[in-house]
């Protein structure tokens, strides 16, 4: 029974146990090595906000992978054939959180100047395996928490060429994905930007845009109507993929 007074406290307190513990961490692993990655995706099934999506042998794979694809997490190997854990870390532009995973010690110091999450020495236990991945999750509900309590921002500054250019959130219809640029197709002109699709969704509030497609953001507020299969930002119809399904139906919610 729940005192009438403490009621609301409580369902409040639900709420919110239930935001965090659904929050889900997508993570990839990379190693020359493929014994090591099966070591990861063993020690990884175990834990519930671990969501393993994608492992590689090959370092460039990855980094093709990561101008697609929104990940939150990264099991870097240091040692490698073609380009080092480091350097790849540093090639990345706002790189997600990383965890090293390595059989040597020497670069403990400088993973952790890169603000590694955390740096594990091989062989590691699955307790020591969580430990770091308790870390990541901890980071990523303060940033979640930071997000949701700061007001969301009325402009954002765009790079197009040698010039930043300022554009009102309220302005953009959609962004699509176009070979190596992105496009910010406003209602009178489009803006290009040589972005990456998880740098633009970074960049756009989650509050007010969505994305319906592997090449295509929308605006929430722009959209006019919408089926499984398509979204239509006025006049202009988009395609939705099938990996987005989902969350296009929570808007109708």
């Amino acid at each position: 029974m729940i005192p009438g007074d403490n009621k609301s406290h409580y369902w409040q307190f639900c709420r919110f146990e239930k935001y965090f513990l659904i929050q889900m961490l997508k993570a990839i692993a990379i190693d020359d090595e493929p014994v090591a990655l099966e070591v990861i995706k063993s020690l990884s099934s175990k834990i519930s906000f671990i969501e393993l999506v994608a492992f590689f042998t090959n370092a460039f794979k990855a980094l093709d992978f990561l101008q697609k694809e929104k990940i939150d997490l990264i099991f870097l190997d240091i040692k490698m054939p073609d380009i080092s854990g480091i350097d790849f870390l540093k090639s990345i532009r706002n790189p997600p959180m990383v965890i090293f995973t390595t059989a040597y010690s020497e670069h403990a110091v400088q993973s952790f100047e890169l603000d590694a999450i955390d740096y594990l020495l091989k062989p590691f236990s699955q307790s020591r395996f969580l430990k770091a991945c308790n870390k990541a999750y901890e980071q990523y509900n303060l940033k979640i928490s930071n997000a949701n309590f700061s007001p969301e921002p009325e402009s954002v500054f765009v790079k197009s060429g040698y010039e930043q250019i300022k554009i009102r959130l309220d302005e953009i219809l959609y962004v699509e994905s176009s070979g190596n640029y992105m496009q910010f197709v406003l209602a009178g002109q489009k803006i290009v930007s040589r972005l990456t699709m998880g740098e633009v969704e970074e960049l756009l509030p989650a509050v007010s845009f969505i994305r319906i497609h592997r090449s295509y953001i929308v605006s929430k507020r722009q959209i006019s109507k919408m089926d499984k299969n398509s979204v239509y930002i006025k006049q202009i119809e988009l395609p939705v993929g099938a990996a987005y399904i989902h969350e296009i139906e929570k808007l109708t919610r």
